[in-house]
């Protein structure tokens, strides 16, 4: 068990506090109907997490389905706001990267978001799902010529360019389909951010968009066919970010090229695109989505009159920032293991905690070194806070569902494990690693739960091995 002057603590990062409770819910951590109820156990969406793995099992993905649509209506509302004061429009797209399921697109089209898509995969499931084609946007780096003519045949609203090889492909498919296709052209602005921190250089070495110096001349080549629309410029920064300075210098480089680009006809629309952050810790603290929103309108507003140029309708992309924090993933634990470790003062002990997933269900913490936070589910520990490292049951080292947290030193094999913010990227991730089934995701909401996505059973991946039941 660790206290404030055990050695274990020297295993934990800066940023992480040993608890006065490590039973307790961090604000903006969780959903915002998770609650412990008279018995300790984890409430969310009015739903037991006891009572959800009786009928689920576990791993599950739980989805608070009415704080998705409280976060997809205050985003909306917050980007009208700010534009609003400026006499513009915004248009606000679901990053369905995040996580697309049907229900999901249908939360987003109630709440007014359109959706933005980048496979064939979730440009059909939005269809399917009764989104009105033109308030789909296409994003990709390599759209096949496939993908290109269901877009344009089914009227999606803008397909986002990003190499001139699109640009022809895009023409010549909307010419033959005697269509006129409306794209944007994706720019680098030479700005990254990252959380509460940014960079800007020249030039960025990256897959997607044209450098501003190419994106003159791939404006030009639009123009000039028949087929294809101009109407606006795209630029994405980065993902999980907490500030505004960012989007404020790359809207300063974008709108001079905007600018230039006047000259040769009229530009409707900017999109800034997403990656607004949300807190996976108590150490993440992200800027409310009304400050998020002034602070970005602002600043492009403030850049267009210094130009003597109208503000255009401003586009934005948020996809993690409506969806992650509404997500709790429950896992049941099955062993626990003291390790000791060896410190600069002497040594102290890590206690893992295996439980039945790991990184086929969120595969974040190997691929990106992420941090999560994690409390028991299926009752309230009795334990002094004691430093854990959560870990998946896959056959690999780096296996790490949370790296570093605090949880009651008597968490025991039986138990039931929440990591929080989980809605985004999770099962939008996931994989079959080790031949293990996907969990599935439930929705919550009013004490009601029902399954959006089906897991997975073992007869569905060995109905994929066709060397089965077939003579050797």
């Amino acid at each position: 068990m660790v206290t404030a002057h055990d050695p274990a603590q020297a295993l934990a990062p800066d940023w992480l506090a040993v608890p006065d409770d490590a039973n307790d819910l961090a604000d903006l951590v969780w959903p915002a109907s998770a609650r412990r109820d008279d018995d300790g156990v984890l409430v969310v969406g009015g739903m037991r997490a006891t009572d959800l793995v009786e009928r689920f099992g576990t791993p599950v993905l739980l989805l608070d389905e009415q704080d998705v649509r409280d976060r997809a209506e205050r985003t909306e509302r917050a980007f009208r706001a700010a534009t609003a004061r400026h006499g513009g429009e915004a248009r606000v797209y679901y990053a369905g990267k995040a996580f697309l399921t049907s229900d999901v697109v249908r939360w987003m089209l109630a709440a007014g978001l359109n959706v933005d898509v980048c496979s064939r995969g979730e440009l059909e499931t939005a269809l399917a799902a009764g989104a009105p084609a033109d308030r789909i946007g296409f994003h990709g780096n390599n759209k096949s010529a496939t993908e290109l003519e269901r877009a344009i045949a089914a009227g999606v609203g803008t397909i986002i360019v990003d190499s001139e090889i699109e640009i022809e492909r895009i023409g010549a498919i909307a010419e033959r389909l005697g269509a006129r296709q409306r794209v944007l052209v994706r720019v680098r602005s030479g700005v990254h951010a990252d959380t509460h921190e940014f960079l800007a250089t020249a030039h960025e070495d990256q897959k997607f968009g044209f450098s501003l110096d190419e994106a003159e001349r791939a404006v030009a080549r639009i123009r000039q066919l028949a087929s294809i629309e101009f109407v606006g410029l795209h630029c994405h920064i980065g993902s999980q970010i907490f500030g505004v300075d960012g989007f404020r210098e790359s809207a300063s480089r974008v709108l001079a090229l905007h600018e230039r680009l006047l000259a040769g006809g009229d530009i409707p629309l900017l999109n800034l695109g997403g990656g607004f952050g949300i807190a996976y810790t108590r150490a993440d603290d992200p800027a409310p989505i009304e400050e998020l929103a002034d602070g970005i309108v602002d600043a492009v507003a403030e850049q267009c009159a210094a130009r003597g140029i109208a503000v255009p309708t401003l586009a934005f992309e948020p996809g993690r920032s409506i969806v992650g924090p509404a997500g709790v993933t429950l896992y049941e634990v099955g062993t626990t293991k003291p390790v000791a470790v060896e410190t600069p003062t002497g040594s102290a002990e890590r206690l893992y905690v295996s439980v039945d997933g790991g990184m086929s269900d969120n595969v974040r913490p190997a691929l990106y070194g992420a941090q999560y936070s994690a409390r028991l589910a299926s009752r309230r520990g009795d334990g002094a806070p004691a430093l854990v490292r959560v870990v998946g049951m896959h056959c690999e080292s780096g296996d790490v569902v949370v790296d570093h947290e605090f949880l009651p030193g008597d968490v025991a094999p039986g138990d039931l494990v929440a990591v929080a913010s989980t809605g985004a990227y999770s099962a939008a991730m996931s994989s079959n690693y080790n031949h293990v089934p996907r969990p599935p995701v439930v929705a919550v909401r009013d004490g009601e739960a029902r399954v959006i996505l089906r897991g997975e059973t073992i007869d569905d991946l060995l109905a994929r091995d066709t060397g089965l039941g077939r003579d050797a």
